[in-house]
C-alpha cells in the first residue's frame, strides 16, 4: 500500500477541476481571437473554419487517448503533461503569425484540453469520499461557468484592441495553465490508482486491478452504463452545443433581437446556471439526486421547445435561455461526470470518461455541418429535433440510473489472492 500523503479533497477538486475552466476559456478565446486575427494578420475565412474544426476534433481525440493513458500510466503524468502542452499551444497562438504555427498551437491546446478532462475528474473522484464526491465533481461545472464568464469579461475589454487584444485572451489561458502546472506538481498520484497498479503487479485479482482493458466496457455490468452515458451525453450535448454555435444567428435572424441584446440575455441567465449548479451540489450526494435530475430534465428539454410553441418571440427566446440554464445545471454535464466516476473501476474510469466525451464531441462536430440545412427547413424543425433529442438522452439517463446508486468505489475492492497472502496482504488492499 502506498504511503502517499493525502491532500484535502477540496484542494484536489479545485486544482484538478480547473480543467473545465481551461476547456471553456480556451474554446471561447479561440472563437473570438481568430476573428480578430482575420483583420490583423490576414487569417482567411477558410483557415478560421479549419482551425475551429481542428479544435473540436483534437479535443475529441485528446479525450479518447488521454483517458486511456491516464488509466495505463497514471493520472498525474497525464495532467501535468497536458498543462505543459496548453502553455506551449497558447504561446504559439498568441505570437504565431502564420497558419502552420496557428495550426500547431490549436492542435496542442485541443489535444491537451481533451486529455485533461477525464484524468482530472478521475483524480477528483478518487481523492473524495462518498459523502462529498458529487459536490466536489459538481464544483468543476461552476469552474466551467467561471471560465466562460472571465473570458467574456476580458473580451469585452480588449476585443477592440486589435492583435494585442487577441494575444491577451490567449495569454490569459496560458497564465492560468502556468499556475495550474505549479499547483498540480503538489498533487501526488491517485492512491486508488497506485493500489490497483500494485495489485496487478503482485498478481492479485481484484475488480479494480483486472478490469483494465477497453473490451471490459463492452460486456458484463459495465456495458449498459457505458452505452447509456455515451447516448445521454451525446444527445444532450448536441442540443447545448448547437444552441451555443447557432443561437446568436437565430436570435438575430429569426427572433429579431440584436447581437448585443442576445449577449446581454446570455449574461443575465449565466447566474441562473451557476445557482442551478450550486443546488446540484446541494442535492447530488443525497437521496434528492434523482428528483433534482427529473426537475432539471423537464426544464432542459422543455426549454428548447418553448420557442417552437410560442413562435420564436423575444419572450419565448429569453425563457428558452432561462430554463435551459436551470436544466443544464441539474441534469447535464455535472451528473454525467458523477455517473461516469461511479460506474467504472479504477483502471477503466478515465478510459470510459474519455470515450464518452469523445463520442459527444465528434457527433457535435458532425451536426455542425448539417445544422445550416436544418435551419433552411425552419428553426421550428431544428428546435423540435433538439428538444426531442434532449428528452431521449435524459430518459436514457433516468432509465439507467434511477434505481440503486452505482458505486464502484465500494465494490471494486473485492479480492481473490493468487499469490501467497504474505507477499501482499489483503488487509492492506482494503485500507483505501
Amino acid at each position: 500500500m502506498s504511503t502517499t500523503k493525502q491532500l484535502n479533497p477540496w484542494y484536489v477538486g479545485v486544482v484538478s477541476g480547473m480543467a473545465s475552466y481551461i476547456d471553456s476559456a480556451a474554446i471561447v478565446s479561440n472563437g473570438t481571437a481568430l476573428v480578430i486575427y482575420q483583420k490583423t494578420i490576414g487569417t482567411t475565412v477558410v483557415q478560421i473554419g479549419i482551425l475551429s474544426g481542428i479544435l473540436t476534433l483534437s479535443i475529441a481525440l485528446g479525450a479518447l487517448t488521454g483517458g486511456r493513458l491516464g488509466d495505463c500510466y497514471g493520472r498525474r503524468k497525464v495532467f501535468i503533461a497536458t498543462m505543459a502542452m496548453i502553455i506551449t499551444g497558447t504561446l504559439l497562438l498568441a505570437f504565431g503569425d502564420t497558419f502552420p504555427l496557428l495550426l500547431a498551437g490549436t492542435l496542442l491546446v485541443g489535444l491537451a484540453t481533451g486529455a485533461d478532462l477525464p484524468v482530472s475528474l478521475a483524480t477528483i473522484a478518487e481523492a473524495a469520499t462518498d459523502k462529498n464526491r458529487g459536490k466536489i465533481i459538481g464544483l468543476s461545472n461552476l469552474l466551467w461557468f467561471l471560465g466562460i464568464g472571465t473570458t467574456m469579461a476580458i473580451s469585452s475589454i480588449v476585443g477592440g484592441w486589435g492583435r494585442p487584444g487577441a494575444q491577451i485572451m490567449y495569454l490569459h489561458v496560458c497564465t492560468v495553465a502556468v499556475v495550474l502546472l505549479a499547483l498540480r506538481c503538489t498533487i501526488p498520484e491517485s492512491p486508488l490508482w497506485l493500489t490497483a497498479r500494485n495489485e496487478r503487479r503482485a498478481g492479485i485479482v481484484t475488480v479494480r486491478a483486472q478490469k483494465a482493458a477497453f473490451k471490459d466496457l463492452l460486456h458484463g455490468k459495465y456495458l449498459w452504463p457505458f452505452i447509456a452515458l455515451c447516448l445521454f451525453y451525446a444527445f444532450t450535448n448536441l442540443a447545448a452545443n448547437t444552441g451555443g454555435q447557432f443561437g446568436t444567428y437565430i436570435a438575430v435572424n429569426v427572433v429579431g433581437i440584436s447581437v448585443e441584446q442576445n449577449s446581454m440575455w446570455n449574461l443575465l441567465t449565466m447566474p441562473v446556471g451557476v445557482f442551478s449548479g450550486i443546488m446540484f451540489m446541494r442535492f447530488v450526494d443525497t437521496p434528492g439526486r434523482i428528483p433534482a435530475f427529473i426537475l432539471g430534465a423537464f426544464c432542459f428539454a422543455g426549454g428548447f421547445f418553448l420557442p417552437v410553441i410560442f413562435n420564436f418571440s423575444p419572450v419565448s427566446w429569453f425563457c428558452c435561455l432561462f430554463f435551459t440554464a436551470i436544466g443544464s445545471g441539474l441534469a447535464f454535464e455535472g451528473i454525467m461526470k458523477i455517473w461516469s466516476q461511479e460506474s467504472f473501476p479504477t483502471m477503466l474510469r478515465s478510459t470510459a470518461q474519455g470515450v464518452i466525451v469523445a463520442v459527444s464531441r465528434l457527433l457535435c462536430g458532425v451536426l455542425a455541418f448539417i445544422t445550416p440545412l436544418l435551419l433552411e427547413a425552419g428553426p421550428q424543425v431544428l428546435y423540435s429535433l433538439l428538444s426531442a433529442t434532449v428528452a431521449c438522452g435524459l430518459f436514457i439517463g433516468w432509465i439507467c440510473f434511477h434505481g440503486k446508486q452505482r458505486n464502484e468505489f465500494n465494490s471494486e475492492a473485492g479480492v481473490l489472492i493468487k499469490e501467497p497472502a504474505s507477499e501482499y496482504p489483503a488487509s492492506a488492499i482494503k485500507q483505501l
